[in-house]
């Protein structure tokens, strides 16, 4: 897939980068708009630019969903949701610091969120990729995802969705490097006021999924399940008090600070 986690985090610091620069005298309401107009066009025009939107007749392509003769075994798919996920959170932070109430923050974010990203998949359709439904679909979960969460931090408290992800740059096209993204959804026993050992509230559940072999043909493809326990980095940055690496540390796994058992599906 030619999107993906950093792509989506290029989408939102590009489109937000000149909306802090506002004066004071515009209101919450015209930030808002400024901002989601500017970024359909930066996605418009980098599309044309970039992506060949417009050269093709509107086309659909379904693409399946995590089986093994899938392009990427299925970690496209949940990189559709986690980027999602992600900028709906960071849509919502910045409307809530321009004075929205939380709700209506975490609301707007969400549809930032699938909107921007959905215009991408819709216009896909009149490019050489064609519109994919389970993108579209993965896309509009990630962001309902970031909308629950955002609404009930009792229940964020205990669950995060991360990826972990080691660059090499020896491929220059990062963005698609879905092999080394490892997607996982987390339990982190902090969360559980049943939980009241000071020791146990830094041990995490790991639930993840990667894939490994689709970059080449020919190689033997191999999509991986895996359940692990680990230490609760960004409760020892909270605790440390330095809470801006404490909240990054919710969406990014650090590599090494956990043990995984292993399950291929394909052997």
């Amino acid at each position: 897939m030619k999107r993906s986690v950093i792509i989506s985090f290029l989408v939102l610091v590009f489109a937000a980068a000149p909306v802090h620069g506002f004066k004071q005298n515009f209101t919450k309401e015209e930030k808002l708009v400024a901002l989601n107009t500017g970024a359909l066009l930066a996605i418009t025009a980098w599309g044309i630019a970039f992506w060949d939107y417009g050269e093709n007749s509107p086309s659909m392509k379904k693409e399946g969903w995590f089986q093994e003769d899938t392009d990427k075994g299925g970690a496209d798919k949940l990189g559709h949701f986690y980027s999602n996920y992600v900028i709906s959170h960071g849509f919502s932070s910045l409307y809530e610091s321009w004075g929205y109430e939380h709700d209506k923050a975490a609301l707007y974010g969400a549809l930032s969120s699938f909107g921007l990203i959905g215009f991408m998949e819709i216009a896909d359709s009149i490019s050489e990729f064609g519109f994919s439904p389970e993108d579209f679909a993965m896309n509009f979960l990630g962001s309902c995802a970031g909308y629950f969460l955002s609404m009930h931090p009792d229940i964020a408290r205990k669950i995060d969705f991360r990826v972990e992800y080691i660059p090499t740059f020896q491929d220059p096209d990062v963005v698609t490097d879905y092999e080394k993204m490892r997607f996982l959804a987390v339990l982190k026993l902090d969360g559980f006021g049943a939980v009241t050992n000071k020791y146990l509230k830094y041990l995490e559940l790991h639930l993840g999924y990667y894939v490994d072999g689709y970059e080449e043909s020919g190689d033997e493809r191999s999509r991986n399940i895996y359940a692990g326990v680990g230490i609760n980095i960004s409760k020892i940055f909270n605790d440390l008090s330095y809470k801006r690496t404490s909240k990054f540390l919710n969406y990014y796994q650090l590599p090494y600070t956990y043990i995984k058992f292993n399950k291929d599906l394909d052997e």
